[in-house]
């Protein structure tokens, strides 16, 4: 700006639009809906462990089997808990302020009472 005024330029400044957010939901609040996504996103990722587990099972292979399980199952059922707790603090606690205190309760690496 002052490069343009020295030069004999006029800066004209305008109001800078909030752009469209897909993760913005205007009943829910964009926390909760932005969980709600992830939590779909998890039971996605659980459905195709398991399908790949299922074609594990029908061509007999207790290896892959095994893998899934230890490897990839377990975790899968872990983050699909926590995200579930997530969810349910933050529909307790509405938009606004509540969603705040989420923010810090995650931020300073407390537990999430479910």
């Amino acid at each position: 700006m002052e490069y343009q005024n020295k030069r004999g330029g006029r800066v004209k400044l305008q109001s800078i639009v909030m752009p469209h957010s897909e993760f913005d939901h205007a009943d829910k609040g964009d926390a909760l809906h932005a969980m709600e996504l992830a939590l779909s996103l998890e039971k996605l990722t659980n459905e195709k462990l398991l399908g790949l587990h299922r074609v594990a099972d029908r061509n007999h292979d207790p290896q892959m089997m095994d893998f899934i399980e230890s490897e990839y199952l377990a975790e899968q059922v872990e983050a699909i808990k926590k995200i579930s707790e997530y969810v349910a603090q933050l529909r307790r606690v509405g938009k606004g302020h509540g969603v705040w205190h989420f923010d810090q309760m995650l931020l300073h690496g407390e537990e999430v009472a479910a």
